[in-house]
């Protein structure tokens, strides 16, 4: 049986209230609703991630989509702010990255990166750590899943993160988290370094079918230039020959 919408909220954010999932409140405006939905959505779109993860982020970009358009939507909200109710079956079909774009400028290496680098260390992965972090009850493949721009080498600062949180008695402590089975950190680890080659071997596949297409343009812009150059040299070259015609025509009438 398929999961449900909530399902896949509680799954993927650790929480089924669409103003817990972009960390707003329940009074959040407008603009404030569009602006945690595109810095979210970026942490989570498909085209950042490798082709083994592609699935996973595919739906977090849809469950955030999707509660987007709840709350974008003036009735929509009233509806689900007074009863928690949506449309569960609504937009079930729906393109969702047609929806993204629609808004929001085609996604760059560079915004990924840009967004990376101020998305750790900062307050909203710490509450991301939390929440994955309660949401699956320590469990560190989980918690790796759900956190953007985690792997295998972010463990260690997770671990301090969550220590630092159970301490000031923020989280309940978890024993699988903090003393987890080697064998089960050995497969992890694996695991991350063979999809980490895979990666490598796709993105190389890319490079190459981008410098082939770039090839390609610039075989076509060069062929149009040359195609150019030889009409207007044709031209030229015709209009010369008519023109020496007609002079000599002339000198021959003048003798």
């Amino acid at each position: 049986m398929a999961a449900t919408f909530e399902e896949k909220c509680q799954q993927y954010f650790g929480t089924t209230d669409f103003y817990e999932v972009l960390g707003l409140s329940k009074d959040a405006s407008a603009k404030a609703i569009k602006k945690a939905y595109h810095k979210l959505s970026l942490l989570v779109h498909p085209d950042r991630v490798d082709q083994h993860h592609k699935e996973v982020a595919t739906e977090k970009f849809k469950v955030l989509g999707r509660i987007h358009s709840v709350l974008q939507d003036k009735d929509k909200r009233k509806i689900y702010d007074d009863s928690g109710d949506f449309d569960e079956e609504g937009d079930v079909a729906f393109n969702w990255k047609e929806y993204w774009l629609s808004m929001f400028k085609p996604i760059s290496l560079s915004d990924i990166k840009k967004h990376e680098q101020e998305y750790i260390g900062s307050e909203t992965e710490k509450r991301d750590i939390k929440r994955a972090y309660e949401g699956s009850k320590g469990k560190m493949d989980d918690i790796l899943e759900m956190v953007p721009f985690s792997n295998c080498e972010s463990e260690p600062r997770i671990i301090e993160i969550v220590r630092e949180m159970v301490d000031n008695g923020e989280v309940e402590e978890y024993e699988r988290f903090f003393n987890e089975n080697k064998t089960q950190k050995l497969r992890r680890k694996r695991k991350w370094e063979k999809e980490g080659k895979l990666t490598e071997q796709i993105d190389m596949e890319e490079i190459e079918k981008e410098i082939q297409a770039r090839k390609m343009k610039h075989a076509a812009v060069f062929a149009d230039m040359i195609s150019n150059i030889e009409k207007k040299y044709v031209h030229k070259k015709a209009r010369k020959s008519i023109e020496d015609g007609t002079k000599k025509k002339r000198t021959t009438r003048q003798k």
